[in-house]
């Protein structure tokens, strides 16, 4: 690339602002009062993003008289949940294909559940009036390569031969451009029902009502710090307080869990994106995209990107940084290098692009597990459940992982706890310096694997033995 293009997309990000978008918002609700009392109630639910905030509320949906505490140490969607790129996904599994090598046995259940669970949060977005510019677009996989194009090829006609490919379409390269016109675009999957692009910070903030308004309490800048046996329940310290409880649900994700032998079987992978200004009617009119679809591209180092309410253009994925000893630390969510290098690479996507600059640059912690989709569990003899693991697709699987942890803690043998998925716990990672190298050398090895046709070397094929191979 031409040095004066170089600069050109560094200029690009000159009053970027190192917050997130979705965060910078003048209705970002106050938070409610820390907990400075001890409190008794039914169920304990720690961890205000969303898989404590569902947690919560179909909690109280499913049993209106439960007492129902929910605890979070910063804010209501802060983290994760009020950073991803709002894509909310129909799959429990991180896609099909994932689904499929673990699960071949329960892939139509899995996949019956999760349209029936995306299903559930639109209709729970309705009911709640919780405006978060949910829109039902689906998404475009595309292909950047000419053997990327010919795997979609494959792959949906393998998915349709099994009977999995509903509401899913293959579109050459003419067929994709005309949705959304990049010239680097060369074939596409469009998944038409099965995902939905939302507001991530409205949609936390909107349960956050949601369950206030059933009668949830709600204590913010209160982190749950010790987790022990009293009595027939459960007592949780905070630092001004304390809640005793017959039972806790844990959705505290990257953040190391109050079960202490749950932490070896996740890791935090920092994640990257941009937003760019709001496109004028001209300059949208050049890229198409008139269906709003979300986004992603093929590579095993791939992007993603999508439309906001506004019509900016969020960018992000690519680089996924794992920081040596699994630390989460704020001065990780920040990180101008990669910024630049996505900056490089959404405008050689859009090239009719030229001079939109961006005004929001962020990071932050993904819950990454060994099979790359959530894993559930209970402890304390059933007085604790935990959900984690979500690896970047929580937006609409943390619901489902609601209603298995509230089956979980009830006792009950439901079509969800049946599950091989549910039953099961993925790989715990090794210690460190192993998780460090292996992480560092499955990463070099993905990004040679997309120089070279998509061929996976002799460790990748052994990882995809394993159970472990998997993309950024």
């Amino acid at each position: 690339m031409a040095p004066s293009a170089m600069n050109q997309w560094i200029r690009s990000l000159s009053e970027a602002q190192p917050l997130p978008y979705w965060l910078d918002d003048p209705g970002r609700p106050r938070p409610e009062p820390a907990l400075t009392t001890s409190e008794t109630c039914d169920l304990l639910v720690v961890g205000g993003g969303y898989s404590g905030l569902w947690t919560a509320l179909i909690a109280k949906e499913r049993e209106p008289q439960r007492d129902v505490v929910l605890v979070e140490g910063r804010e209501v969607g802060w983290a994760a949940s009020g950073r991803n790129g709002g894509f909310c996904a129909a799959s429990l599994t991180h896609g099909l294909p994932n689904g499929l090598a673990r699960w071949p046995d329960e892939i139509h259940k899995l996949q019956e559940l999760g349209a029936r669970n995306l299903d559930a949060i639109e209709a729970a977005v309705a009911r709640h009036s919780i405006d978060c510019d949910f829109e039902r677009t689906g998404e475009i996989d595309v292909a950047t390569e000419p053997y990327q194009a010919a795997e979609l090829r494959g792959w949906h006609e393998e998915t349709a031969r099994r009977g999995l490919a509903e509401d899913v379409e293959f579109l050459d390269a003419e067929a994709v451009r005309e949705q959304v016109n990049s010239p680097t675009f060369q074939a596409g999957l469009w998944d038409r029902r099965g995902v939905a692009m939302l507001h991530p910070a409205k949609l936390a903030w909107g349960l956050k009502r949601a369950c206030v308004e059933l009668g949830v309490r709600v204590y913010e800048h209160t982190p749950a710090l010790t987790l022990k046996p009293y009595g027939a329940g459960m007592a949780v310290r905070t630092p001004y307080g304390r809640v005793r409880a017959r039972r806790v649900a844990l959705g505290t994700n990257v953040f190391p869990n109050l079960v202490r032998r749950v932490r070896s079987y996740t890791v935090p992978v920092y994640d990257y994106a941009l937003m760019t200004e709001p496109l004028s009617p001209d300059r949208l009119a050049s890229i198409g995209w008139k269906n709003r679809q979300g986004l992603g591209d093929s590579a095993n180092q791939f992007h993603y990107f999508r439309l906001s309410a506004d019509n900016r253009i969020l960018w992000g994925g690519y680089d996924a940084i794992y920081p040596y000893g699994g630390r989460v630390r704020a001065e990780y969510d920040d990180r101008p290098e990669t910024y630049a290098k996505l900056a490089g690479h959404f405008f050689t996507c859009f090239p009719q692009l030229e001079g939109v600059r961006f005004t929001h640059a962020w990071g932050g912690a993904i819950d990454t597990c060994s099979r790359f989709s959530a894993f559930f569990g209970t402890a304390h003899q059933g007085k604790v459940a935990y959900a984690a693991g979500y690896t970047g697709l929580g937006v609409g699987a943390t619901r489902f992982g609601a209603e298995v942890m509230l089956d979980l803690l009830a006792g009950e043998r439901t079509e969800r706890t049946e599950l091989e998925m549910v039953r099961r716990k993925p790989l715990p990672f090794p210690p460190e310096p192993f998780a460090w190298t292996g992480i560092a050398l499955t990463k070099w090895s993905l990004a040679r694997a997309d120089a070279q046709g998509g061929r996976r070397n002799l460790w990748l094929r052994t990882m995809d033995r394993l159970g472990l191979g998997f993309d950024s």
